[in-house]
């Protein structure tokens, strides 16, 4: 990557991530809301003291990846250095000369790039009402009586979780197999595999409150699932920046 390009992506990729874990200000301020049975988007619903607070740094993490990401992305398309070594077999290349050599790149970029795009929709679709916490909300939401963006929220919920997946993925095999990233390139397939881990959780949760078969400890697993995706995204601008210099 072009060296100003890779600095500015790995600078706002590593904000977007710290503004991404802003819901961690709930272990030192009062939200009234028990994080290991509530969703995390709950913090930022319209009947919450601190939901604009919320919906605030969600907005600024989705945009700040979202930058970092689509950055990212065209200097994976820049044009590239010297062609690689025919002597060297193609198994054993580590170069990354064209786009069309790189397509976990790519994927993985466009994936970030999504989950930012969703993260801000997300922010400005917040819930209503907290359902965990609050029978009444979540008979109306059963009910659907609630306003349109409750399913509105889901469906841009499932859009970023979908993108932070496929990044995290794509991004890692990309770092193994083109020699990229060295801290990611270590790390990255344990992420990955702990956010399947606590993914698979969430769904489980979700599926249960839902069926009417208590909470699982809800809040708690989609809290590691955010942790993680944030963790990992940290891991990845560090990267960035290491391979610039």
């Amino acid at each position: 990557m072009p060296g100003k390009v890779t600095r500015a992506s790995a600078v706002l990729l590593f904000l977007g991530a710290l503004a991404y874990t802003a819901w961690v200000l709930e272990v030192v301020v009062r939200t009234g809301l028990d994080p290991v049975r509530t969703y995390v988007s709950e913090l930022a619903a319209a009947d919450q003291p601190l939901g604009g607070l919320f919906r605030a740094t969600d907005l600024a993490a989705g945009l700040l990846v979202l930058a970092g990401a689509v950055t990212g992305l065209l200097a994976t398309r820049a044009p590239a250095g010297p062609a690689p070594d025919p002597g060297v077999p193609r198994w054993a290349r580590t170069d990354t000369g064209s786009p069309a050599r790189r397509p976990w790149l790519l994927v993985g970029w466009s994936a970030l790039a999504l989950f930012g795009a969703a993260t801000v929709l997300d922010s400005r679709l917040p819930l209503s009402c907290a359902p965990t916490v609050d029978p009444e909300c979540a008979a109306r939401e059963t009910a659907g009586l609630v306003p349109a963006t409750h399913a509105a929220h889901a469906v841009s919920s499932g859009l970023a979780m979908t993108g932070a997946l496929v990044a995290m993925v794509a991004l890692t095999v990309a770092a193994r197999r083109y020699g990229l990233w060295r801290p990611l390139a270590r790390t990255g397939p344990a992420l990955v595999a702990l956010e399947l881990a606590a993914t698979a959780w969430t769904l489980a949760a979700v599926a249960a409150f839902e069926a009417g078969r208590g909470l699982w400890s809800l809040g708690a697993g989609q809290r590691l699932q955010v942790l993680l995706v944030a963790v990992w995204t940290g891991v990845l601008a560090v990267s960035v920046a290491r391979e610039r210099r």
